[in-house]
């Protein structure tokens, strides 16, 4: 892994500044806006799933400079989408790792983690700039819940990843994408 550090270096230098831009625009919209932005979001992603798992992608061909350019370019857009949806950016930062990179897919996979965290980091230091956390506080037992739901449900998706199949899981992530866009957008 030592000879990817440059990928997570130029991934980072644009999802910093873009999970920190991110955090900002979303403290700043009105809540219907966010609801639409969120949904839009949503819609990509179902697509991008379905793209990156039906389709054969070879790796993109750019020389040094211009690879570097799109990483940043990348990394701040993923940043933007993570901080706004409060996601850790996995779900973009994998493909993009792959395709811009040519890295082995598990690879790819604990670069992503290097990325995610210190771009989750810094979303998180500009939402409680803005007192955004004061929700978590006032609605502490929901809070609980729906930590240990997620860890429950990170075991359980990690215990299941080898034995249900993609036939199954992408098109049943695209729906539930799907449906939280379609209920967000209403809400």
């Amino acid at each position: 892994m030592g000879a990817h550090w440059v990928v997570a270096v130029n991934l980072l230098a644009g999802s910093l500044v873009g999970a920190w831009a991110g955090a900002s625009w979303a403290t700043r919209m009105r809540t219907a806006t966010l609801h639409r932005a969120l949904a839009v979001l949503m819609v990509a992603m179902a697509a991008a799933l379905v793209v990156t798992h039906s389709a054969v992608l070879g790796p993109v061909e750019l020389p040094g400079a211009a690879r570097t350019i799109a990483g940043v370019v990348a990394g701040f857009c993923i940043g933007v989408v993570a901080a706004i949806m409060g996601v850790a950016g996995g779900e973009l930062l994998i493909p993009t790792i792959t395709l811009l990179y040519a890295v082995d897919l598990k690879l790819a996979g604990s670069l992503s983690l290097l990325i995610s965290l210190p771009t989750m980091l810094v979303a998180f230091a500009r939402y409680s700039r803005d007192s955004s956390f004061a929700v978590l506080r006032e609605n502490a037992r929901f809070t609980a819940a729906m930590i240990a739901g997620s860890v429950v449900g990170a075991v359980a998706g990690g215990l299941l990843l080898g034995i249900v199949p993609d036939a199954v899981l992408v098109p049943a992530l695209t729906v539930i994408l799907l449906v939280s866009a379609v209920k967000l957008a209403r809400h």
